[in-house]
């Protein structure tokens, strides 16, 4: 039994289950399923739609490439930072009508931010986002983990986790596709729509869930939880910009650690009041699956790093056919996610977990032997196809293991460390990732520009873009340049893609040796909560069985 579970009885656990008010059937199932589906395709799709607008919006704004910067990452930044409170938040008031609130907020800022005339109001209109959606994604997963019976819990997080997944690929291509054939604000027209799609199915359909706590919410453990999530996270996505050691990133690194220390402290000495209860990370399901996450996620996120560039600078395809050739690896993913929790259940989650890791192993592997100038596209397909596989059969028995080690009355909390793990692997595999690429391309291309003119050369040693840009100016020198900076760039990509291969290894022997027990096998319920049959007639869905217990 966890240590949640044996200090104090979980709160009873309420919710509505359709309009009939008893548990939910297949058909509504389908449609919960859906409806929250669709609500996290906003969240995801928000979080790199903008990438492919950089340039239009410095122009129109005006705006230099730091705030631009910044109308790209605030998002994130203020969704990462809400999603413990707003999680815990949405456990006490009701998932359903956070879940409203979350998409009516989300909704109404991102027509603000399709509005907006400056960059200071669409900064404004993507923080606004951030928190609206911070309100979203982790009910999205609380919803399911509190309404769906056991036997059909494992597939939904799979499809949920291939959503999670495979949605910023699609969610790209689809903001691509609109920059190309209409205007880079069109791009907030497909939040919107799925919003809107999402809150009319929710009303209609989704189940109200919340938790009955006789503790006072944890206002202190919010505040530093967000304050940890937000100077860490800011350390990640500022430090390849203004520098490692730039004040700014040492202040935010020193904040983000001394709020982290406090977090876990004034944990330990809440217990069973704490906003997360941080002794749960002693059990093999939660540790387990939060560290596979924070890898896979950051593999993933450090793999488009990579292959953008590639496929742009070196293959010279346009952003919409680069998102379209993401689409294989986003397609093998969202599909491994949904197979992967019957295998779970088959072969157990330890040994899908490792098979997924070591397939995301060869993936990487193989791009890294086979990549090349010449080969083009197929030289990395196979990789790309091996590691979408591998990632989703990693990532759906990761999630429910996570969500698993809590209790059902504490789901928000659960789907929102989940979240978290994923913004921040997300942030770390960007920055590290993106680090050894541009390390590696900038050792190789030394040796290559001798006899390429001066102002060129040094244009060309700040990354293939800038080479590329500088080739107009090369003279005869150009086919020397634009090679030498194509293929210095296939050599950064194969020091990155060797280095994610030994983190995956390590990550495999861990899993092997210290993964989760059994996280399907449910906990025997404790005779005090073990009596809710009466309640589930009434509408009580959720309340059958407190999930807790080692894993």
């Amino acid at each position: 039994m966890s240590a949640n579970a044996s200090t104090h009885q979980p709160p009873q656990v309420t919710a509505a289950g359709g309009s009939g008010g008893g548990a939910p059937d297949a058909r509504q199932l389908r449609t919960i399923l859906v409806a929250v589906s669709i609500a996290l395709m906003a969240v995801i799709a928000s979080v790199s739609g903008l990438n492919v607008a950089q340039t239009h919006m410095a122009v129109e704004f005006g705006a230099s490439q730091n705030t631009v910067l910044w109308i790209i990452n605030i998002y994130t930044l203020a969704l990462a930072a809400l999603l413990l409170p707003l999680g815990a938040i949405g456990d006490r008031l009701g998932r359903k009508p956070m879940l409203i609130a979350g998409l009516a907020v989300f909704g109404v800022a991102s027509i603000a931010a399709g509005l907006a005339p400056t960059s200071e109001v669409m900064l404004a209109a993507r923080v606004a986002s951030g928190v609206g959606a911070a309100m979203i994604m982790p009910i999205t997963l609380a919803v399911i983990t509190s309404t769906f019976p056991e036997e059909r819990r494992g597939h939904a997080i799979g499809v949920w986790t291939g959503v999670a997944g495979g949605g910023g690929i699609l969610g790209m291509f689809l903001s691509a596709l609109l920059v190309d054939v209409a205007d880079w604000r069109w791009l907030f027209v497909l939040p919107v729509v799925l919003v809107v799609v999402a809150l009319a199915m929710t009303l209609r359909s989704v189940p109200n869930s919340r938790e009955r706590s006789a503790h006072a919410f944890d206002t202190v453990g919010a505040l530093l939880s967000a304050v940890a999530v937000v100077g860490l996270i800011f350390v990640l996505q500022e430090g390849p910009e203004r520098g490692w050691s730039a004040v700014a990133t040492l202040i935010s690194l020193a904040a983000g650690l001394a709020a982290g220390a406090g977090f876990v402290a004034w944990e330990l000495r809440r217990r069973d009041a704490s906003l997360l209860d941080v002794r749960l990370f002693r059990e093999r399901g939660l540790a387990g699956g939060s560290i596979t996450l924070l890898v896979v996620f950051g593999v993933q996120a450090g793999i488009a790093v990579v292959l953008f560039p590639f496929f742009q600078a070196v293959l010279g395809w346009s952003g919409l056919l680069s998102t379209v050739a993401l689409m294989p690896m986003a397609l093998m993913m969202m599909t491994a996610s949904g197979l992967a929790s019957k295998l779970a259940s088959r072969i157990g989650a330890r040994s899908t977990m490792t098979a997924g890791i070591a397939l995301a192993g060869v993936g990487l592997a193989l791009m890294a032997l086979f990549v090349s100038v010449d080969g083009g596209y197929v030289s990395v397909l196979p990789g790309m196809l091996a590691m979408g596989i591998g990632m989703g059969l990693s990532m759906t028995p990761s999630t429910e293991t996570i969500t698993g080690s809590l209790p059902r009355e504490k789901q928000g909390v659960a789907s929102a460390l989940n979240d978290v793990t994923r913004e921040f692997g997300t942030a770390l595999g960007v920055a590290l990732l993106g680090a050894l690429v541009s390390a590696g391309y900038r050792s190789a291309v030394d040796g290559r520009l001798d006899g390429i003119p001066r102002g060129a050369a040094d244009t060309a040693r700040e990354g293939i873009a800038n080479a590329v840009e500088a080739a107009g100016g090369a003279g005869p020198h150009t086919p020397d340049l634009i090679h030498a900076a194509q293929q210095s760039f296939v050599d950064g990509w194969q020091q990155a893609m060797w280095a994610g291969v030994a983190v995956l290894g390590v990550l495999f022997v861990h899993i092997a040796l210290r993964g989760p027990k059994n996280p399907t096998t449910p906990t025997p319920v404790p005779a005090a909560v073990a009596a809710p049959d009466d309640a589930e007639a009434a509408g009580t869905v959720g309340a059958r069985r407190p999930v807790t217990g080692d894993r």
